[in-house]
């Protein structure tokens, strides 16, 4: 009996093993190549699928949307594809009424569901492949991985018109208008509503087009390009509960500054103003008692866009993105975020090393580039404060600009400038106008639709398109302010307002990327084109003591690296004075700080975090120049595994080792250990390190820095124990091949 246990739980054990080896293979986060995109008809219903989600439609309406992972119907209750609001009349697109409840949806519901007669109509559909949403000219020696543009999947359009039915019941709604032909005209104008579904991610895209071919303008006052009622994460009879929202990460093309204020509350990153979880009017059988779960998702913008279109003009609505989550567990889905980003907006992938030079004199400047040459630097920034002024089009100022950039790039250096957009009054003439009661998100700030705002862009475009400039750094970027003015030229009021400035600061960071150009913006542009915001900081921290910031440093390169990758985001490394904190806070004189200054060299190229190194020089004598240089070497010859997801180990706290694991299944390093040691000793730990997300299944060789390599068999559970061993006030790091 005993022998017969054993081998049972041997066999147990054995198929637990299996099963788990078998999930792993399986695992789009491991390998995403067998989940490629596919339209597919089965009946009357369209399905956009990958094999990890899918969403069904019939008669151009949402009739499931499921995650095939876990087996989950995420789907509760059919609504509208989209509304619209043209001419001051509301019209949904799609959708189906009769649903008996909105708990859930029963298969043999839908067949006393009726298309609702005041709808735009579902007249058929097209597919394609994903077509690129701009032109990008990527920089291939500032990325380590091969990122498709545009993303690999398919695109689904469902076109939708007006009908008999549909005018007959807007006629009957509508009275006051003179003559009963006067909604004929919407007959002819098209409304499509497109999808992309990306291979190998659970990830859709969305958003809506208007065709007017109706032989007369129209103005779209409002529109809603997503209406989707999904099952709730908990429904709870508490009064005034902060509900959790469905497991559904969700990104637009339509975000501004970064702001708390969040669509997923573990997602921290920009104001999102143009997608909601709200609450469900329609769902009266929810156990809260003021019906407050928040459970529809909605995107629409916040004001307007009362855009005018006219005869042969189409319009495009912002576009949501929606990435279903297989998992709560915060490391593999903030994991699943990180990817999201580098499928839809692949250039957040490039990651230049660079300085901030202080000073944009020709003598600085000058300086700075034999320095970055000498060291492996790729990038230069004349920093905010340095005299550089990408606004100035003289002869004099392009001339002497394009000459700079003309010397960095005989030495393979890149060359750009920081420019200030909002935080700034110009004048009454050409500020916003803001809303009684309201104030713009920085206190001050132009209009882009004033006469100022559209010369500042055309200045920014001429300078970089004369100069050659290969970077610009956009301080206080459009923030998304409302502006009532109605003698601006680029807006006619308040309603078209906050789209037309979105509208002329998107299609400009378009520009930008058709030209190269590298875009740092310390707000929240990646989905048009931009490749780096802050990693997470107070700048006044750079005020604190040498040894403080240390601590600090990790700690922002740890918390940052949840919802972006490494290459999304910068940090700061002031080697002078940085407001303020005097000689504690400042390295330079570099050569007499030299450990802290490695130190800081090793907090970020061992994150694969380019810092901004802020000053006149990157060395001041040979012994400095070859700590930087070392320190460029080893992030080069590691440069993919560095720029590679980042597992989260131990947060820093200054009282042991601290450290994070980078992984990439794809690559032959297929992990890269890095752990610090705050103390004054060294020490040694034995630590456990997960490797699931390697790739790796049974055997992994450890390579310490002094190349000293030792094998490891990997558990079940997809660790190792490993003893580490950090000297005092250091770090360590080890390849897993």
């Amino acid at each position: 009996m005993k022998k017969k246990f054993i081998v049972h739980c041997s066999l147990f054990i054995l198929f637990l093993s299996c099963a788990r080896q078998s999930t792993q293979q399986t695992d789009w986060m491991i390998n995403g190549d067998n989940y490629p995109a596919v339209i597919t008809l089965s009946g009357e219903d369209i399905i956009l699928s990958n094999g990890l989600i899918n969403r069904i439609f019939r008669n151009g309406t949402t009739i499931g949307l499921n995650n095939l992972t876990t087996g989950e119907g995420l789907l509760r209750s059919v609504r509208p594809e989209a509304e619209v609001m043209i001419d001051n009349i509301n019209i949904p697109v799609g959708g189906l009424t009769g649903q008996v409840i909105h708990n859930y949806l029963l298969p043999e519901w839908l067949e006393n569901m009726t298309l609702s007669p005041l709808a735009f109509h579902y007249t058929g559909y097209d597919e394609s492949p994903i077509l690129k949403r701009f032109d990008w000219q990527p920089r291939e020696e500032w990325i380590s991985s091969n990122p498709a543009w545009p993303p690999k999947g398919k695109m689904l359009t469902l076109k939708f018109k007006a009908d008999d039915m549909m005018i007959k019941a807007l006629l009957s709604q509508n009275t006051s208008a003179d003559g009963p032909n006067r909604l004929d005209y919407l007959r002819d104008i098209q409304l499509n509503v497109h999808y992309e579904i990306y291979d190998g991610i659970p990830l859709l895209c969305k958003w809506i087009s208007v065709v007017n071919n109706s032989g007369k303008p129209i103005v779209l006052n409002t529109y809603k390009s997503e209406i989707l009622a999904v099952t709730e994460p908990e429904n709870a009879a508490i009064f005034n509960k902060s509900f959790i929202t469905p497991n559904i990460t969700i990104e637009t093309d339509f975000a501004h500054c970064q702001k708390h204020d969040y669509v997923n509350p573990d997602f921290n990153r920009a104001t999102q103003r143009h997608a909601h979880w709200n609450q469900d009017k329609l769902y009266m059988t929810q156990i809260d008692w003021l019906y407050k779960i928040p459970c529809l998702l909605e995107s629409y913008p916040e004001y307007g866009p009362e855009m005018d279109i006219g005869q042969g003009e189409t319009f495009e609505s912002h576009r949501t993105w929606e990435l279903i989550h297989d998992s709560w567990e915060r490391e593999r889905k903030t994991l699943q975020i990180r990817k999201m980003y580098r499928t839809a907006a692949p250039w957040v992938a490039e990651n230049p090393i660079f300085m901030h030079v202080r000073r944009a004199d020709n003598e600085s400047v000058k300086k700075a580039v034999d320095q970055c040459a000498e060291v492996g630097f790729e990038m230069i920034i004349m920093t905010f404060g340095s005299g550089v002024n990408m606004e100035n089009v003289s002869p004099e100022n392009l001339e002497r600009m394009k000459m700079l950039a003309d010397y960095a790039h005989s030495k393979g250096i890149a060359l750009g400038g920081y420019s200030l957009l909002a935080s700034r009054s110009i004048n009454k003439e050409n500020d916003v106008v803001m809303p009684p009661g309201k104030t713009p998100m920085f206190d001050q700030s132009p209009c882009l639709g004033s006469e100022w705002g559209q010369q500042y862009l055309k200045n920014l475009q001429t300078y970089l398109t004369v100069t050659g400039q290969d970077l610009l750094e956009h301080d206080g970027s459009y923030p998304g302010d409302e502006c009532a003015s109605t003698t601006h030229p680029g807006h006619k009021g308040l309603g078209d307002s906050q789209w037309k400035q979105f509208q002329a600061i998107k299609n400009f960071y378009h520009w930008c990327k058709s030209q190269g150009i590298f875009l740092n913006i310390p707000d929240w542009y990646f989905m048009n084109g931009q490749n780096k915001t802050g990693m997470g900081y107070r700048e006044t921290n750079w005020s604190l003591p040498r040894e403080q910031q240390e601590i600090i440093e990790r700690q922002n390169i740890y918390d940052g690296t949840w919802n972006k990758a490494p290459s999304m985001g910068w940090m700061m490394v002031p080697l002078v004075e940085y407001h303020g904190g005097g000689a504690a806070a400042t390295i330079e004189p570099l050569k007499d700080h030299l450990p802290h200054y490695e130190m800081r060299l090793a907090n970020n190229f061992g994150a694969g975090v380019i810092a901004c190194y802020r000053g006149p020089q990157l060395y001041d004598t040979p012994e400095t120049k070859a700590v930087v240089k070392k320190w460029v070497d080893i992030y080069k010859a590691h440069r993919a595994i560095f720029d590679s997801d980042i597992i989260h180990l131990r947060r820093p706290d200054g009282t042991d080792w601290d450290g994070f694991l980078h992984v990439n299944p794809q690559l032959k390093e297929k992990g890269l250990l890095m752990v610090y040691n705050p103390l004054n000793e060294p020490i040694k730990r034995k630590i456990t390190v997960p490797l699931y997300y390697t790739g790796l299944t049974d055997k992994v060789t450890v390579i310490d820095r002094q190349n000293k390599k030792r094998n490891h068999t990997i558990s079940r559970e997809y660790t190792i124990e490993m003893e580490i061993d950090i000297p005092a006030k250091d770090c360590n790091w080890y390849i897993l091949e």
